[in-house]
């Protein structure tokens, strides 16, 4: 059985309730770090774990809680991302709603670390179920003594507020968060200045995902030293996964970092393979955002090595034959799925989700999403296939923030590994669109 930190008690009868966490060793880090650690020891504990963020970017959290500013009189303020939107991704929702006090824990010591007095939650605005929860946690908290004045007679204040987005994707990404917390649109911000500099109001920010908080809490009960002995090379500790798509076991898992692809999507102790006996065809191991791996990748580097759940190993190959763990959204096709359908989905919801604010992503994600309905429902040609490749060019690396790269990746991903398929769309069209009403079912490029 794999060891698991985070969701180690994620199945005890009334874990959500601040009597049962306290009893399963609940806090303790916050006594820990209030009473025996200055804020420095604890920041150079994250640093020693290796964490890396788990929302999908994977900069070191250490390293990146170093970056803050200190000027004198000036408020600081730490903001756990919840906004969890990328599709395929589901394990933050997890681990808030079985285990919100370990979020809450974690925001305590975090925010003990980088002097922080004030610090938010910012949540995903379709999870107001969670948000009920975590309110009911940060009360527990507080009356507790965890939370206000004087925690543990330390002198150290803190409070702590769950905010609400409106529903955006791009709020996801840190000054557009930073933006809507302050009640502005959710527009990103051209950078520098840096939140670390210049973040909510104007003052030092430091926004983490939720994992990468709850990390925290481990690290500082057992050691940096000991988290980063989980794990492999750069790729320590464990990482919750969001398992979905056509497998028998689908779910929220917690791995040690290092297990094989194959493992994972196999194992009896993890998905236990593909569906109904079908056959793996694709795999997005990251969320949407990252590059499609067609079924000869997915478990197999392209030189023949394993493919390893780590961020190096996903990676291995560039674009070219690999991809991304990112926040860990796995999704897997087996062999009746259909690619461009599945890019077209993805593309719909970038264009939908763009903030409109850099031309190449307002009007690129548009476009790809009107070339691709043509290609999936029949009406395309040849010429939309190459139309869609010269659209990515024009988006990559061409945008204030990373949701134009997001929406064009999967697409060339799509397109250099299944080209075929995307051919087959424009060859028989009447094929492709009796698919469209499950009349048919398309030809599998699984040779």
């Amino acid at each position: 059985m794999g060891r698991r930190i985070l969701l180690e008690h994620d199945n005890v009868s009334g874990i959500e309730t601040y009597e049962v966490y306290r009893k399963q060793g609940g806090y303790r880090s916050v006594e820990k770090a209030i009473k025996k650690m200055s804020p420095e020891q604890v920041v150079e504990e994250v640093q020693k774990s290796g964490l890396r963020g788990r929302g999908g970017a994977g900069f070191p959290t250490g390293m990146k809680w170093s970056f803050i500013a200190k000027p004198e009189g000036v408020p600081r303020y730490l903001l756990c991302n919840a906004d969890e939107s990328e599709p395929g991704t589901f394990k933050d929702r997890y681990l808030m709603e079985k285990i919100p006090h370990l979020l809450i824990e974690g925001m305590i010591v975090s925010s003990y670390a980088l002097g922080c007095n004030q610090s938010y939650i910012y949540i995903r605005g379709e999870y107001m179920w969670i948000l009920d929860i975590l309110e009911k946690a940060i009360a527990e908290a507080y009356a507790n003594g965890w939370l206000g004045k004087n925690i543990l007679g330390s002198g150290f204040n803190l409070d702590l507020s769950v905010a609400p987005g409106g529903g955006a994707y791009i709020c996801g990404e840190e000054t557009a968060l930073i933006e809507s917390l302050e009640g502005k649109r959710g527009n990103p911000r051209i950078k520098p200045p840096f939140p670390a500099v210049k973040g909510l109001w104007g003052c030092p920010t430091v926004v983490n995902n939720v994992e990468s908080i709850a990390a925290v809490v481990p690290i500082v009960n057992d050691g940096g030293e000991e988290y980063a002995k989980i794990g492999l090379g750069k790729s320590t500790g464990t990482k919750l996964i969001s398992a979905s798509g056509n497998l028998v076991r689908p779910g929220v898992y917690e791995i040690e970092m290092g297990i094989t692809v194959e493992e994972f999507i196999y194992g009896d102790e993890w998905c236990r393979g593909i569906a109904n006996g079908k056959k793996l065809k694709a795999c997005v191991p990251g969320g949407s955002s990252v590059p499609i791996l067609p079924h000869y990748l997915v478990c197999k580097t392209a030189t023949g090595e394993d493919r390893l759940m780590t961020y190096e190993s996903l990676a291995d190959g560039g674009f070219a034959s690999g991809s991304m763990l990112g926040s860990g959204g796995f999704i897997v096709f087996d062999e009746d799925q259909c690619v461009v359908r599945n890019t077209w989905n993805f593309a719909r919801f970038y264009a939908h989700e763009s903030c409109g604010q850099c031309s190449p992503c307002r009007e690129g994600t548009g476009w790809m999403e009107k070339v691709l309905n043509r290609l999936e429902h029949g009406q395309g040609n040849m010429r939309d296939i190459d139309l869609l490749a010269e659209i990515n060019k024009k988006i990559e690396g061409n945008t204030i923030c990373p949701l134009g790269d997001a929406a064009a990746w999967p697409v060339a991903a799509a397109i250099r590994h299944f080209r075929e398929e995307f051919e087959w769309h424009v060859n028989d069209r009447e094929t492709s669109q009796k698919r469209n009403y499950g009349l048919v079912k398309e030809p599998s490029p699984i040779k």
